[in-house]
């Protein structure tokens, strides 16, 4: 399923929720320009993943920062974007979570390799 900046929009608009849609929005064109020729396995834009990600945080009920955290989950680890420029851009909240998902990442990798 392709998931483009439109359905991230509708399903914003569907929860009824008051998203900050100015700050996701900053962050998705931040992910999509940190993202840029970036392709998944599929061939696929790699955008595609980070909006998944969000749309399904979204209807989980999440808030706006972990929102942003999902768009920009991947942009230190695949990126040349440092935690602290998200800290400084999208504040404390958004880096940390960004920072954990980096972490646990890593964490999930190391213990496959070990089994």
């Amino acid at each position: 399923m392709h998931h483009s900046f439109d359905e991230l929009i509708t399903a914003i608009k569907e929860s009824n929720r008051p998203y900050d849609v100015d700050k996701i929005t900053k962050a998705y064109l931040w992910a999509d320009k940190s993202h840029e020729g970036q392709m998944r396995k599929s061939g696929e834009p790699y955008i595609i993943h980070p909006i998944a990600v969000a749309v399904i945080l979204i209807d989980l009920g999440m808030d706006t920062d972990t929102v942003c955290a999902g768009l920009l989950h991947d942009v230190v680890e695949d990126t040349d974007t440092s935690l602290d420029l998200l800290k400084k851009e999208f504040g404390a909240d958004v880096a940390l979570m960004v920072d954990g998902v980096t972490k646990l990442t890593k964490l999930q990798f190391s213990t496959k390799e070990e089994t």
